[in-house]
């Protein structure tokens, strides 16, 4: 009976003492959660972009999902402090995942005015809510932008910058194009 009365108690100490633990780690867990803070950023215009693009060539069923190129063939950008081409030769590489959303990776490079040329990497997500009525896409990109450091655009090595993507209707004789705006986060 002693030896009874010892496994309860111990079990009872383990317990109280478990109970206790996981008790100090929800008090710190909702102290966490009451200090967190929705954070607003400020972003500023850098550019738009019309980008041309080509024909979708299309893989096909893949391990990671459905995948797509789109080539990019050529355009314009500007913005209060810089304009230019979009250069051809970059791609829109696309993946539509199992669970139905698309990734997007563009890589390109545009010219500015003055001839320096900026390589683009353009990530976006794209997401459609189902069952939702009425309910909006989900589209959003990051964007890095890679200058060389001696010019007058390295400020654009040095910060974050979304997008955001728009894909307008072609009136006849019109290439195919889409709109990328690009903000730099502040």
């Amino acid at each position: 009976m002693k030896i009874r009365s010892t496994i309860i108690l111990l079990a009872l100490l383990s317990i109280t003492s478990f109970t206790c633990g996981a008790n100090e780690i929800i008090q710190k867990a909702t102290q966490q959660t009451a200090t967190a803070k929705e954070i607003t950023y400020t972003a500023r215009h850098v550019w738009d972009a019309k980008v041309e693009i080509g024909e979708v060539t299309e893989l096909g069923a893949t391990k990671y999902g459905t995948r797509r190129m789109i080539p990019i063939t050529g355009g314009t950008f500007s913005g209060p402090n810089i304009k230019g081409t979009v250069l051809p030769g970059g791609a829109d590489f696309q993946v539509t995942r199992a669970d139905g959303d698309t990734e997007f990776e563009a890589r390109y490079m545009v010219k500015t005015h003055d001839g320096v040329a900026i390589h683009v990497t353009n990530r976006v997500l794209f997401h459609m809510p189902k069952n939702t009525p009425n309910a909006q896409p989900y589209l959003r990109s990051v964007i890095e932008l890679e200058a060389p450091t001696n010019s007058a655009y390295d400020y654009l090595n040095h910060a974050f910058f979304l997008g955001t993507l728009e894909v307008p209707k072609v009136n006849p004789g019109e290439k195919p194009y889409v709109i990328i705006g690009v903000y730099q986060l502040l």
